[in-house]
């Protein structure tokens, strides 16, 4: 499917109004000048443009009409034609009722190129007339008359023109500076509770269900937009609890009877095949409890409080030596300074256990499992093959498989590292010959607020 660029919506809003404004404005010009002198095609300038082609002077040097079939349509069309042609040798040539206000007019014009006449406001009805002077082969020639007669083609489009600079023009340059500075305005103010719902939008995250874009100022073409978004965020809530209280149910269910696989391996005689049986029944068990602690640090179920390092890291070697023990390693514990920080015992125990438990399954079953506690930190190194350079990241995936041996870490690093974040800290592996060490590392200060505890991040 291909990608749809996206747009300005400003910069669309305003040449489409822009555009629908001036072809609006030229429309009302067109409606206009259509019940105008020019809708009608005829005015003085079209009379005087006949007698101007049909006007020749004899070798009297008289004046004298041509009778062209453009003046003989115009007396047929004008019954009341009138005009008085004259140069500037004193010849004239009239025709016509001349009205009484240009009658005695004569020369008092030879100095005026062209004018109109006609009633000002207030004045009384006086008939319009046009007098104008033009350059013929044999001089100058001045044309009076007060007739409408037929315009010409060039005409019609030179006006058409001179409305078009004189009027339409300059209107649409006031519309498009009007609209330049409006449409940014308006759009702005439109959009206002969508750039919200955007912001909104972005603070989502699977964490913290419940959120929902805000429906306030929210254009109604918008608005199924955002409720549609909404409802399918609502849904996705629903699925995702739904989910999580199926993982929760399901590993309370596996307890019981993982209890009583335990029950029934330890009753078998001593033997390899009961040896692995244990392993395997253990990392089953180990993979319950760390369904239950990560909806536990989803949920936010952590309490704060002062936790010793070295008391924590003896314990759960105290528990986990067993299993290491059974698997054919040996096991050493150290404690490099006094050290207590702000956690959740449980959550760290698990932490630790988790560790542990990978040691245990990767560390080739021999050689040392060596466990170290420092003043802000913890270390479990082992003897085994080490964990590839390209691995070192993914290995913290959730049930991400090793290439070498098939077997992969389950919940349990996923989970140390959602806990190590938990309270402000890293986990890190690294290799060291021979095997792999893995460290914990907490601010050395203070690595979270007993009250308020950060939220867990989700890889």
């Amino acid at each position: 499917m291909s990608k749809r660029c996206s747009y300005s919506l400003r910069k669309r809003l305003f040449w489409r109004l822009l555009a629908v404004q001036s072809v609006v404005l030229i429309l009302v010009m067109i409606v206009l000048i259509s019940v105008g002198k020019i809708s009608e095609f005829r005015s003085t300038e079209g009379t005087i443009e006949i007698l101007r082609q049909a006007v020749f002077r004899q070798p009297t040097g008289e004046l004298s009409l041509r009778e062209t079939e453009d003046l003989r349509q115009l007396r047929k069309d004008a019954p009341d034609l009138w005009y008085t042609i004259r140069d500037m040798q004193g010849h004239v040539l009239t025709e016509g009722r001349i009205p009484e206000e240009y009658a005695a007019i004569g020369n008092t014009l030879d100095h005026v190129g062209q004018a109109k006449f006609g009633s000002n406001l207030g004045d009384h009805d006086r008939p319009a007339a046009r007098m104008k002077w033009i350059a013929t082969d044999w001089g100058q020639v001045q044309f009076l008359t007060g007739t409408d007669g037929p315009n010409s083609s060039t005409f019609i489009l030179l006006k058409l023109s001179l409305v078009l600079a004189k009027i339409v023009i300059p209107i649409v340059a006031v519309m498009a500076l009007g609209a330049l500075i409006a449409t940014p305005l308006v759009v702005r103010r439109s959009l206002v509770g969508i750039d919200q719902a955007a912001l909104q939008a972005d603070t989502i995250d699977i964490d913290q269900r419940g959120g929902r874009l805000s429906e306030n100022d929210i254009p109604e073409e918008i608005a199924p937009l955002v409720h549609a978004v909404n409802r399918a965020l609502g849904r996705l809530d629903e699925g995702y609890e739904r989910q999580e209280r199926f993982l929760t149910d399901a590993a309370h269910e596996l307890r019981t009877p993982i209890a009583i696989l335990n029950t029934r391996i330890g009753s078998l005689p001593h033997s390899s095949i009961k040896t692995d049986l244990l392993e395997d029944a253990a990392r089953l068990a180990v993979l319950t409890e760390q369904m239950l602690d990560l909806q536990r640090l989803k949920q936010g179920k952590v309490q704060f409080c002062k936790v010793d390092l070295g008391q924590l890291a003896r314990k759960v070697i105290i528990e986990m030596a067993p299993l290491a023990f059974a698997a054919g390693y040996t096991v050493q514990f150290d404690v490099d300074g006094a050290g207590e920080i702000e956690g959740d015992p449980l959550a760290l125990q698990r932490a630790l256990m988790n560790i542990l438990q990978n040691a245990i399954n990767h560390g080739g079953r021999k050689g040392t499992i060596s466990l170290t506690s420092g003043c802000n930190w913890i270390e479990v190194r082992d003897e085994g093959p080490g964990i590839p350079v390209d691995m070192r990241d993914r290995i913290f995936e959730p049930f991400f498989k090793r290439h070498h041996d098939g077997r992969g870490a389950g919940l349990g690093l996923n989970l140390v590292r959602d806990i190590l974040r938990l309270h402000g800290g890293e986990v890190t592996i690294d290799n060291r010959s021979p095997g792999a060490i893995c460290r914990l590392s907490f601010p050395p200060d203070k690595t979270a607020d007993a009250d308020t505890p950060p939220r867990l991040a989700t890889a």
